[in-house]
């Protein structure tokens, strides 16, 4: 399946409406427009919200929401059944659309889909085991038990790398024990989010229920602190920066609301002398080369035992040197783009820093001269 294929597959218009709520409205705001960061063309453009349409979407969200908290749990876990054969029939379709817009080679793009599809399916057994625990009283006749309720609308804010999955996780979990949701995508893919929600409205679409999933396309400004600041979304589940989580933190906290954040890392793998070597290779390549090294679980550092280091090295730079870069959506590509040019600047940064530290650049470190976000694979020993 070539792009323009998944893009008349998933309903990808030239230009597309960011803001859904219940149905589908007309976005106030300007246009973001979404680059395939492999070539740098336009693939197309989102509507974005303003303050008025959050407050539709808000709105609609919790008045779904009483409606939604009283259908027993099993029955909604049917409607995610539904969506997960629906995320089945156009998983090629939409694993196309994220290389497209992030990046990530075809074999990823799919398979952050099938990470939604095996959510699903998680979450329509988890609706059936929402125990709670039976406790004996001192009162003759007596006995307590514990029943746990859905909070409200959740927002969740999902990150560039992982356009689809991380809204899956917790978008399935929530809808089953009762809550709707308020989805603010990331800024840089929108249009993967527009896709997602297109399949969930062909689902919904009649059945009463149409207001549990929600988009939001729009920037922190004003909408991004619309939703973490709002006292009716009891919960916030963010998925992005140590900064964007050391912002979003205290604002949630300071209303007493819940969030749930999952921020950067900075990965390390430790070598002993007897590791098995073979084994450290395949695992340390997928780790830092694999989302071209944008994962929050990306390797960034390797600490090797002295007797092995050189070894590791010299295996590591033959295997970086046959990484396959170019189109994520053609076969044999191995690593695709960054996402944009400020993260290619951002790496090309971070490779002076540790070659004016004393590094030694082992392979790797350059811009490829041609259209798209390239950055080498890079290896750096300290």
């Amino acid at each position: 399946m070539n792009g323009q294929q998944a893009l008349d597959t998933l309903g990808i218009r030239e230009v597309n409406s960011g803001v859904y709520a219940g149905k589908w409205l007309r976005a106030s705001g300007g246009l973001v427009p979404s680059h395939n960061p492999a070539d740098e063309s336009l693939i197309a453009s989102v509507g974005q919200a303003t303050a008025a349409d959050y407050e539709q979407v808000v709105t609609n969200s919790q008045s779904t929401f009483h409606e939604w908290r009283m259908l027993p749990a099993p029955q909604r876990g049917e409607y995610v059944r539904r969506i997960g054969n629906a995320l089945r029939d156009d998983k090629a379709a939409l694993g196309a659309l994220v290389s497209m817009e992030v990046g990530k080679i075809r074999a990823e793009g799919e398979g952050e889909v099938q990470e939604m599809i095996d959510i699903a399916d998680f979450a329509v057994g988890l609706s059936r085991q929402l125990y709670g625990l039976t406790i004996s009283s001192e009162r003759p006749r007596h006995r307590m038990y514990e029943q746990w309720h859905p909070l409200g609308p959740v927002g969740v804010i999902t990150s560039f790398n992982f356009p689809v999955a991380v809204w899956s996780w917790n978008a399935f979990i929530a809808a089953v024990c009762g809550d709707t949701l308020v989805w603010k995508p990331s800024h840089m893919a929108p249009l993967s989010a527009v896709a997602v929600q297109n399949i969930v409205h062909e689902v919904m679409a009649g059945t009463g229920f149409e207001g549990v999933f929600n988009l939001l396309v729009g920037p922190a400004d004003p909408v991004g602190n619309l939703l973490v600041e709002d006292h009716r979304v009891p919960l916030i589940s963010a998925t992005g920066s140590v900064r964007m989580g050391a912002t979003i933190g205290p604002k949630v906290a300071a209303r007493l609301g819940r969030s749930l954040l999952e921020l950067g890392g900075n990965n390390a793998i430790i070598v002993m002398d007897d590791a098995d070597l073979d084994l450290t290779l395949r695992a340390a390549l997928f780790a830092a080369v694999g989302t071209a090294g944008q994962r929050c679980t990306s390797l960034r550092r390797l600490i090797v035992h002295r007797d092995v280091s050189d070894r590791l090295a010299k295996a590591l730079v033959d295997a970086y040197g046959q990484v396959s870069i170019g189109d994520p959506l053609q076969p044999g590509t191995l690593m695709g783009p960054l996402i944009n040019a400020d993260a290619v600047a951002t790496a090309k940064a971070a490779l002076d820093i540790a070659l004016e530290q004393g590094g030694e650049l082992l392979t790797g470190g350059r811009i490829l001269d041609r259209p798209g976000h390239f950055f080498e694979p890079t290896l750096v020993k300290v």
